[in-house]
């Protein structure tokens, strides 16, 4: 079931509108929790850790990707660039028991020479990374809800193409926490800036600085870089131009994964899309491969970089897969996030 139709009124029949009604009547009490927890923080009631170093948060207000890997790893080779030990630390959502997720597969391929330590208790987290591994700098991926941890910023990305969760909170909407909260952010990053018109980003803007009354304004778009397949074996992005392909993906925003596909100039046929930070197992694999025998013009499989490490394979049956990597490029605002991020750093 497609909820993000459901959610956004696209769909008027009546079982979406029962849906609808259900998840605001349950939207309530799930306010009711977050604002009390964050109250009990603001008041000093709640502890609040600290590490022995500087802690930069990236995190976001909506749930689904807005784009944190891209973010995470260009705030990391800038600190490494910097002759800065950096190391990352995250809650480890989606990962089965002694394993990481798919978000730590990734950010391994992506940055190799930096740890990342994954554990629910992420003050103990900060605690080992820094007595054990000698980090210099934490980044806490995923950590605005987080505030057990004291962060020395807070960076807040915000998807332009769903930017404030359908304005309701979960279960209704996609908003983790009220848009009040943006209080807190020191940066906010807007991610797939030139997905929408100039007026939109104008207004979302607008929106924003409502709340964050003294925050960074940063624009972004995500840039497809090249075509990866398992082994770590690179190729351009023309390998798919004019081609028609099959997409799928386990993301929390798959059509803006699409219209990325679209841009490298592929022809997607199909799609078909599974449930966030979903783990592959034969089943989806033999599924995959009976749905592309549906479609014999099509010439690969596409999907997300988080996608390719877990499905470990660089073809599905007949046809060969590829990922499409991702890279953060800052539009607007980047000298001014670098010094506020190096000051940081450098305390």
């Amino acid at each position: 079931m497609d909820f993000r139709a459901i959610m956004s009124r696209q769909r008027r029949d009546p079982l979406a509108l029962a849906i609808r009604c259900a998840t605001r009547i349950a939207s309530y009490p799930y306010g009711a929790v977050v604002r009390l927890r964050n109250r009990r923080y603001d008041r000093g009631k709640a502890p609040i850790g600290r590490a022995d170093v500087p802690v930069i948060s990236v995190g976001n207000i909506t749930t689904g990707g807005t784009g944190k890997s891209p973010m995470v790893a260009w705030i990391a080779r800038l600190l490494r660039d910097e002759g800065l030990r950096v190391a990352l630390i995250s809650r480890g959502y989606g990962a089965a028991a002694g394993m990481v997720n798919d978000e730590a597969l990734e950010l391994e391929e992506r940055l190799p020479d930096v740890p990342h330590v994954q554990n629910p208790d992420r003050v103990q987290a900060a605690a080992v990374v820094v007595e054990e591994l000698e980090t210099e700098v934490i980044l806490l991926d995923d950590g605005f809800q987080h505030r057990r941890l004291h962060r020395d910023l807070d960076i807040v990305l915000i998807d332009a193409t769903c930017p404030f969760g359908y304005q309701a909170l979960l279960p209704r909407g996609l908003l983790r926490e009220p848009l009040s909260s943006l209080k807190r952010a020191d940066v906010v990053v807007l991610t797939r800036s030139d997905a929408v018109s100039d007026d939109q980003r104008d207004q979302i803007q607008k929106t924003v600085s409502r709340y964050a009354t003294n925050a960074t304004w940063v624009s972004s778009v995500h840039a497809p870089s090249r075509l990866r397949s398992f082994g770590n074996d690179d190729q351009p992005l023309e390998t798919i131009a004019n081609q028609e392909v099959l997409v799928f993906s386990a993301i929390g925003n798959p059509s803006a994964f699409s219209q990325t596909v679209r841009q490298c100039g592929a022809k997607i046929v199909a799609e078909k899309q599974f449930p966030d930070h979903h783990r592959y197992n034969r089943n989806d694999i033999e599924t995959l491969i009976a749905w592309a025998g549906r479609y014999p013009t099509a010439t690969s499989f596409v999907c997300t970089h988080k996608d390719l490490v877990k499905l470990k394979a660089d073809r599905l049956g007949r046809l060969p897969l590829f990922a499409i990597c991702i890279d953060m490029q800052i539009t607007e605002g980047e000298e001014a996030l670098r010094k506020q991020i190096l000051s940081i750093a450098r305390r």
